[in-house]
């Protein structure tokens, strides 16, 4: 049996020492009163975009969902597992949350592997290329135009997937029913690895950068 990563036990006795010393009556009051957050994330599993991170979230502030590029299905009650469904349907119905953010990322490598149906799967289960079917056709809308640049077009997918996600999530009938209500927003947003910019998503659907 393999020896648990070094590196991991190092980090969790630094977070011993320094985050949970300090914030130790919160985390003690979370796990004795249940967590009670805001906002969901629906986030990619891209190591480099943690919403925690990005958004300087302490413990209990963000109900996090993490898959690859981001994704939500529509809403399909079939029988079958669906975790992001759950995630959402828990977030929604249990948690009573305010806000759902669909958060994707620049340099996205489920939305470069859509640009590039052509390339070998990592499996012969390609796993990675069913999930990134849920586009449909809207890689290939973005590969006919020859005038992008292969980095502009994979940031004009990595946008138009956030809206295609929350086209989807929509499909849930109690998301849209709260959003009509006004008990719950939708929210786009798009993060710069490099740079760290966040840019969000507005009314008519342009993803702009926030004044502070």
């Amino acid at each position: 049996m393999h020896s648990f990563p070094d590196h991991l036990l190092k980090g969790h006795a630094n977070f011993m020492a320094g985050r949970y010393a300090r914030e130790k009556d919160r985390i003690r009051d979370l796990a004795a009163e249940g967590q009670n957050p805001t906002t969901m994330i629906i986030a990619c599993c891209d190591s480099r975009a943690a919403p925690e991170m990005i958004f300087d979230a302490g413990p209990g502030e963000l109900f996090v969902l993490r898959n690859v590029a981001n994704l939500v299905p529509t809403y399909q009650p079939d029988g079958g597992q669906h975790g992001t469904s759950a995630a959402i349907e828990f977030a929604v119905k249990a948690l009573n949350i305010a806000n759902v953010v669909v958060m994707g990322h620049g340099r996205c490598g489920g939305i470069k592997a859509a640009l590039n149906p052509d390339s070998k799967p990592l499996d012969s289960g390609d796993f990675i290329g069913k999930w990134m079917s849920m586009l449909g056709g809207l890689p290939d809308q973005i590969v006919q135009n020859e005038l992008m640049t292969p980095a502009e077009r994979q940031t004009a997918l990595e946008r138009i997937s956030i809206r295609n996600s929350i086209r989807n999530l929509r499909t849930f009938p109690y998301v849209a029913a709260l959003e009509a209500e006004g008990k719950i927003a939708v929210h786009g947003a798009w993060f710069d690895i490099s740079t760290g910019e966040l840019w969000i998503m507005n009314s008519s659907g342009d993803f702009i950068r926030p004044d502070f």
